[in-house]
């Protein structure tokens, strides 16, 4: 690991390279508290069989996994002889521990914008890409295909034309899904914007900020 200053304040480490590591080496950590279902590693195995091995698994100086464990039952169930791999050697024991929390905690944190996301999965659905990959169940992307309808009266209707500035934007707050004119939308989030910056994660819980959520 190498560190660059980003101000003069902070130093940030940052991986240098990735080895590959025969999976015998690897000491998955007896305390972590991160579950994996079967269905899951199938997933992650699928994804990694459709995708490539995207993402290495985090390891510390002792050859301990720090994040990965999941990736690692997937590796498994492939019988993959090696994988991907990035050394943290700049952690110390407590800070080895919070992060093997943070990794996981901090994606739950993050929220989907429910019209952007069903553009994508139709976009690959018109494709015949298969969905099952992506990781929803088939109720899930049921309701996510549910918008299909409004999606592809969007894509036939012109650029800048009355119909698709008029169109609702659907919105998913705490659980909620509600409609607002895209024009209210907009300007909505751009103020938004405008007060807390462009990190969704900020915007979103100033949206629920503002909802009272």
């Amino acid at each position: 690991m190498t560190e660059q200053k980003i101000n003069k304040n902070y130093n940030v480490a940052m991986a240098q390279k990735i080895e590959l590591w025969n999976l015998e080496r690897l000491q998955p950590y007896d305390k972590n508290a991160r579950e994996h279902s079967e269905k899951q590693i199938a997933q992650i195995a699928a994804s990694i069989v459709e995708f490539g091995f995207l993402n290495p698994i985090l390891v510390d100086s002792n050859d301990g996994i720090v994040a990965g464990h999941g990736r690692l039952s997937a590796a498994k169930e492939l019988a993959l002889d090696v994988v991907p791999v990035v050394v943290l050697d700049h952690l110390t024991e407590n800070q080895k521990k919070a992060y093997i929390l943070v990794d996981n905690k901090l994606a739950e944190n993050a929220t989907w914008n429910e019209e952007l996301l069903a553009e994508e999965v139709i976009k690959l659905n018109l494709q015949d890409f298969d969905l099952n990959i992506l990781g929803w169940t088939e109720n899930e992307l049921k309701e996510i295909m549910e918008y299909e309808e409004d999606f592809e009266d969007g894509i036939n209707a012109t650029d800048g034309s009355d119909e698709l500035d008029q169109a609702d934007t659907m919105v998913v707050v705490g659980g909620y899904r509600f409609k607002l004119p895209r024009e209210h939308y907009m300007k909505w989030r751009d103020e938004i914007r405008a007060d807390v910056g462009f990190e969704e994660s900020d915007v979103n819980a100033e949206i629920q900020r503002r909802l009272g959520f």
